[in-house]
């Protein structure tokens, strides 16, 4: 009897031991480990259309980009540019488009997003309350994906092995878009812009974005659940043109995934500027949790 309840405890610390090292191994897994670009990921990336340089997203311009997801997006100022001068940041011309129904598409179908009976409520409950003074923009706080790609402001697209990287003047934001073949992450870390996980289709980039921190919301009241995934197909149209589709879905809170559609236009001789959000800001909210804004002249004196 001994030496059997022996064996089974050498049984059982030997199944432990594995199943340690199973989990482990996979956790090791979900940490991709950086390697050095070889000569042959360079020649690879420079068969790859050419995404690099400084774009701007169309629309946005004198009456700003409103994403029926995602809330307002602020402006940079500025009606469009006329047909003769130089294009100014923030007044790009073209708008993008907006689909809904079942795996993002249909003509016909309502403009963006379709909750779920219990998210509608929460939707109309919002809609009713006051619009809250203060907000999160105001506090220099960067919106999430995919609100941020929506902002009236460049972004830089830098292409090099194995990722790319977008560059955003909005809040001075950097997103990662990793092409090295890693998986989507099993339990991602929630972000403002998840985790991004892209590939090739012919001369599409693919990117399948997952795991969102508690700031982004599909509606002004309307949480996502941890089921939301943002799908983007990024494609040249021409040398100077890029259309970006983003497909949403939530089967938790949206009845269906839907699309939008935006156009960006590349500016060959910009450059992406610094935005520092929190310099000279003059919001405020006072002790009684009312917000305001200083409308003082910097560096007056005060008389």
């Amino acid at each position: 009897m001994r030496a059997m309840n022996k064996r089974r405890i050498c049984f059982g610390m030997l199944g432990a031991v594995l199943i340690a090292v199973a989990l482990a191994s996979l956790g090791l897994a979900q940490q991709y480990v950086y390697k050095a670009p070889t000569p042959a990921d360079w020649a690879a990336l420079a068969k790859l259309p050419d995404f690099s340089g400084v774009w701007e997203r169309g629309g946005v311009g004198a009456g700003g980009n409103t994403n029926p997801a995602f809330g307002p997006q602020p402006t940079r100022g500025g009606a469009p540019a006329a047909p003769a001068a130089p294009p100014q940041r923030g007044a790009a011309p073209e708008a993008g488009q907006r689909r809904g129904g079942a795996g993002g598409g249909g003509r016909g179908a309502a403009a963006g997003p379709q909750f779920t009976a219990q998210y509608e409520a929460m939707r109309q409950a919002a809609a009713k309350a006051p619009q809250p003074e203060d907000n999160s923009t105001a506090n220099c706080l960067p919106p999430g994906m995919p609100g941020i790609m929506g902002q009236p402001y460049p972004m830089e697209f830098l292409l090099t092995p194995g990722k790319v990287t977008i560059v955003i003047e909005a809040y001075t934001q950097v997103r990662h878009i990793y092409t090295d073949g890693r998986p989507l992450p099993a339990e991602p870390d929630p972000k403002f812009f998840g985790t991004s996980i892209g590939h090739w289709e012919g001369d599409t980039l693919v990117a399948e974005t997952v795991g969102f921190s508690d700031h982004v919301q599909h509606a002004r009241g309307v949480p996502h659940s941890d089921k939301m995934k943002i799908v983007e197909r990024f494609r040249l149209t021409d040398p100077d043109t890029m259309t970006i589709e983003t497909t949403i879905s939530d089967p938790v809170v949206l009845t269906a995934p839907y699309t939008t559609s935006a156009t960006l236009r590349r500016h060959r001789n910009w450059t992406v500027s610094e935005y520092i959000c929190e310099e000279n800001n003059r919001n405020y909210v006072d002790q009684s949790g009312k917000a305001g804004i200083n409308l003082s002249v910097p560096g007056a004196k005060k008389d």
